[in-house]
């Protein structure tokens, strides 16, 4: 799924840049940029890790990967970036050179980097929305990520059982995602009272007695998508079938409003008309609703300031909650309309049409 074409792009990308700030090279080790420049590569040895061991240095005509004799051989070997046309520069690791090497090969002064090394202006602002756009490689590997992640969220909550800790539940999904080599780099499992006590309930020891929330953000060659299930074991209460239907209900006009072309804020907006015409107006105010999403958890959470639009083919991920209910799953930001990347696969499922785009829908699973 990889094209020489898609890594060629992203250097225009960025060398387009070069020529706007009148850089002589720009140097990029955090881990989303390195994945996104080589195609789904990783450069950390940690998936908690966002600065990476291995660095790209590009110029106007040049680049380079920059790391310790330890990371040199799998960068070689598994990263492939030679093949990428990165010429391959390595230092001993008790002698760090990393910023003389940067500087030596800049073939100028002018330097600019995604994180804060020495000599460097950090222009990660400039950087992090090239990434926003994805080339269609990129989508054909994200639509694998978003079914890969919901299929095995699924597969867990439906393992879920009374007297199930939390973090017993945890274990069982990063288990499945594991299998597909997919990093749980954010998960939560709430518990009964807990789904409406916090809004970011990490699992603890207590145990499941009536009903569970899990939560996770999953990535895969660098793309994360984020979504969220529920299970219980007695039937739906009036009271919260009306608290989700109408959390699901603004999630959908959220979706159909995140248009290409058109400010990410509208999408909030219809959010905030549609808590308000469901009777909860002032729930948002609990927690952020999401945002841009891609090869990090969230490039930017809409809010009233946002002036960001949405690209064609951007990743989005929206995620409205009312006390006890949250709705979130990862969409494609398409001029057709939004394409579901993590759907509904084993759940029970709810239709919706909002705004004139119909949405199907995960429902709550009753074991």
């Amino acid at each position: 799924m990889v094209s020489g074409n898609e890594a060629q792009e992203k250097l225009q990308r960025v060398r387009g840049m070069l020529s706007e700030l009148s850089l002589d090279a720009v140097y990029l080790k955090k881990q989303s940029n390195f994945s996104w420049m080589t195609c789904g590569g990783l450069n950390v040895v940690g998936i908690a890790m966002e600065m990476g061991v291995a660095g790209l240095l590009i110029t106007a005509d040049r680049q380079y990967a920059v790391c310790n004799n330890i990371e040199a051989p799998r960068m070689q070997d598994e990263e492939h970036l030679l093949e990428h046309g990165y010429e391959l520069k390595s230092f001993p690791w008790y002698d760090d050179q990393e910023v003389q090497f940067v500087r030596e090969l800049a073939g100028g002064p002018s330097i600019g980097a995604d994180h804060g090394l020495p000599g460097t202006t950090d222009v990660s602002a400039r950087i992090n929305p090239l990434r926003y756009q994805l080339t269609p490689w990129e989508v054909e590997r994200y639509k694998q990520v978003g079914l890969l992640t919901a299929t095995a969220i699924e597969a867990a909550a439906a393992t879920v059982r009374p007297g199930d800790r939390e973090c017993e539940v945890i274990g069982r999904l990063a288990e499945r995602l594991w299998a597909n080599r997919l990093d749980y780099i954010t998960t939560f499992c709430a518990a009964d009272e807990r789904i409406s006590q916090y809004r970011h309930p990490i699992a603890t020891e207590q145990k499941i007695a009536k009903r569970a929330m899990l939560c996770v953000n999953a990535r895969k060659w660098g793309l994360i998508v984020s979504l969220t299930r529920f299970v219980q074991f007695e039937p739906v209460s009036p009271d919260l079938r009306r608290r989700y239907d109408a959390n699901v209900l603004v999630d959908c006009g959220m979706m159909a409003n995140t248009v290409p072309g058109k400010p990410a804020v509208d999408a909030f907006r219809r959010g905030l008309e549609l808590y308000a015409e469901t009777g909860f107006a002032d729930e948002y105010r609990l927690h952020h609703q999401g945002g841009s999403i891609g090869y990090a958890g969230r490039d930017y959470k809409v809010n009233h300031k946002t002036t960001d639009v949405v690209q064609e083919n951007q990743g989005f991920a929206w995620n409205p909650s009312i006390t006890g209910c949250k709705s979130e799953d990862t969409i494609l930001a398409t001029s057709a309309g939004p394409v579901m990347l993590s759907p509904p696969v084993t759940f029970p499922t709810v239709e919706r049409e909002v705004d004139g785009r119909n949405f199907v829908r995960p429902d709550i699973l009753v074991l």
